[in-house]
């Protein structure tokens, strides 16, 4: 699933291909918005907010999509090959006279009202790269169920948002603990930097093609634990493990070192 810093950089591309232009082209394949045309309208900006993404339109419309596990924004120039997958996957359609912006397999596709927009991203906590990022309310949040297993707690976008799989794997392990200890049981020191460290993980690759939290470039080092399942860990040489936190749906595989992470597993 995307991460925050997935989803700002898609934003980006959005905004700079479709913002301050008309739309020519409106195409928007679910059944409830298969009636509606956006032609003739101009596109205000896109706008991130944790995993949603919130392209605002004349005449106080937003269109708000979210990406979820495999859903994508292609941007192409005219005559440019399609390549985001087969037509059927298609979703949305939004086209100007210099770009076209292709959304495929997008779980999530609603037209509201901009006034509205809460309705869609109002029960999030504070955006980890949003202007209301709010380090202490965030850790209020996380520290409001102290029995939750913090893994289960930083994927809770409604705590802080932005973090998927790969940041809370990252982030347990450069605390120090594992994804299985409870919120409350975090020592006070290591709690205290968690909203700082997070903040300046996803800042450090919004911008960057391939997400690194080592900071070394190199494939197979750019991550500490995250998918070195049965590799060594790059801080000790212990073999990586890997086991699934969450229920059901919400199920996800959670990477940590036995030995450089302290706390209950599984």
């Amino acid at each position: 699933m995307p991460e925050g810093d997935t989803v700002h950089q898609a934003a980006g591309r959005l905004h700079s291909a479709l913002a301050g232009h008309t739309l020519t082209r409106s195409d928007l394949r679910v059944p409830k918005l298969a009636t509606v045309d956006l032609t003739g309208r101009t596109v205000l900006d896109v706008t991130p907010r944790g995993k949603h993404l919130l392209t605002r339109i004349e005449g106080g419309l937003t269109l708000h999509s979210h990406l979820r596990m495999d859903g994508s924004w292609r941007i192409y120039a005219p005559g440019e090959p399609w390549r985001g997958g087969p037509g059927h996957q298609i979703r949305a359609i939004l086209g100007t006279a210099e770009r076209t912006a292709v959304g495929y397999r997008l779980p999530v596709l609603e037209l509201l009202r901009t006034a509205d927009e809460d309705k869609a991203v109002g029960h999030l906590g504070p955006d980890l790269l949003g202007p209301d990022w709010d380090p202490a309310l965030a850790l209020a949040n996380l520290l409001a169920t102290p029995e939750r297993p913090l893994g289960e707690a930083l994927l809770d976008q409604r705590n802080l948002a932005g973090i998927g799989n790969v940041y809370k794997s990252e982030l347990c392990f450069l605390l120090g603990v594992t994804p299985w200890l409870p919120v409350g049981e975090l020592p006070e020191e290591t709690a205290a930097r968690l909203p700082t460290l997070a903040k300046k993980l996803l800042e450090a690759n919004r911008h960057q093609p391939s997400r690194t939290t080592t900071g070394r470039p190199r494939p197979g080092q750019r991550l500490y634990v995250y998918g070195r399942a049965s590799r060594p860990c790059l801080r000790c040489g212990t073999s990586v493990r890997v086991a699934e936190q969450g229920d059901g749906s919400r199920s996800r595989p959670t990477y940590w070192c036995p030995t450089c992470q302290r706390g209950p597993i599984s």
